[in-house]
This record gives C-alpha cells, structure tokens and sequence, in this order.
C-alpha cells in the first residue's frame, strides 16, 4: 500500500490535512497560491448565510482547536463521508454532495433548473490533492484541470451531470521533492491524481449516499442549474 502523504485530523466538523513545505493552488474564497503546512475542509450548517467568510472560517479553526493558517474549502457534507485515495505520490481526499448539480446540455435546450424557492443547502464536490512531487508553477496550476476533468467523468458516469453549482479544488506540491517538470493525464502526477479523485469521489458519494437517494439528474435535485444560455460563434 502506498503510504499516506497527507496527515489528516477531523474536529468539530473541520479537516485539516497537513503537508509540511507545500505549495497550495486553491480555487476556494481564498483562492490562488499559498505557502502552508496545511490546507482545510470545512462543514458548515444548513441554511448558512454568513458573508464574512474569512471572520467565519478563522472563527470554526479556533474552536476546532487548529491554529495554522492554510487555504480551505466550504461544503454542506459532513466531513464523517470523506474519503481519502493514495496512489504513488499523489494522495486526493474527497467530499462529495450533489444536492446542487449543474450541466451543461447542448445548444437550443429548453430551460431546466431545479425548485430555487426552498432556502439554498449546497451539496458540494471538495477536492483537495497533494502530491510528493516538485511541480513548477505552471505543472501545478494544470492538475487543477487534470483533478476537474476526472471529477467530471466520474460524475458523468455515476450521475448523468458535469459538477455542482459549488464545486472546488486545492491541489498542493511538495518543493522538496523529486521535480517533476509536467502533471499531464498521461505522467506519474497526472495518472495517478486521475486514478485517485475517480476512486475517492465514487467512495464518497457512496458513503453520502449510503441511505438517501442520490440525483440522477438536475430535474432530480432540490437546488439545481443547467446552463442554457447561447454564445455567438463566429470565424477569427
């Protein structure tokens, strides 16, 4: 089995996953670089409203007990349904609601969006990966599309829909370690980040899912959205 990268701790409904020296490219509230030893996943409660979400998520590390600055995540999914995949040096642990589903059907459809009128409880797709390898700024910023496009397969084949209407990313590499100079879908870091987000994301649906009924489609789900809007295409 390949060992664990992350070192990861769950308290008062906050994860926190550490990864000494790592560079953190985030697509969260405080999104873009981050120079930390450790990244976070948070739960907040149905019916949420806050807007001072950096006073809030500051307020939830405190009470959790964690002190380290990092970039996090929001979700609506209680953190007892993540689940972690490792796979030579990347390791993915997932959370995942689809509560608020979004896609993208062809041109011309016809509008589709779920009731709205019910006060919004995001589901959510968090996804935070981190590899034991030194990526260069450019390879980091690509796993954030390698890790996306491997949710969205995965969801197209479990569900019929592309993400939600929340969904997020934080991926993070170690610069101490071996460089690696790509993080394509067809190297060491693309592969195995694939492999792992497919797996973790199946398993964490399943354990959010275990007893309640998952969507099939946006017309399935409580809070969903289709983009139905057309672009004008023209020549160059």
């Amino acid at each position: 089995m390949t060992d664990q990268i992350f070192e990861s701790r769950v308290q008062s409904n906050v994860l926190q996953v550490r990864s000494p020296t790592t560079d953190w490219l985030s697509t969260g509230f405080d999104g873009g670089h981050h120079q930390a030893d450790v990244a976070y996943n948070i739960t907040v409660p149905a019916g949420w409203t806050e807007t001072e979400i950096t006073e809030y998520v500051d307020r939830r590390k405190a009470d959790a007990g964690f002190d380290t600055a990092g970039p996090a995540l929001l979700t609506g999914v209680d953190q007892r349904h993540a689940r972690r995949a490792v796979l030579d040096p990347v390791e993915v642990i997932v959370t995942a609601g689809v509560s608020n589903p979004a896609t993208l059907p062809p041109g011309s459809a016809s509008e589709t969006t779920a009731d709205t009128a019910t006060p919004f409880q995001p589901g959510t797709i968090n996804i935070i990966s981190g590899t034991t390898r030194a990526l260069p700024d450019g390879a980091l910023a690509n796993l954030v599309a390698v890790v996306t496009e491997a949710k969205t397969a995965t969801l197209l084949r479990l569900t019929g829909f592309s993400g939600t209407t929340s969904d997020a990313v934080i991926v993070g590499t170690d610069q101490t370690g071996e460089q690696a100079q790509f993080s394509g879908s067809s190297t060491p870091v693309g592969r195995a980040a694939r492999g792992c987000v497919r797996d973790a994301l199946t398993a964490a649906l399943e354990s959010r899912y275990e007893t309640d009924a998952m969507p099939k489609s946006v017309d399935d789900a409580d809070y969903g959205s289709a983009t139905t809007v057309e672009a004008t295409v023209s020549r160059l």
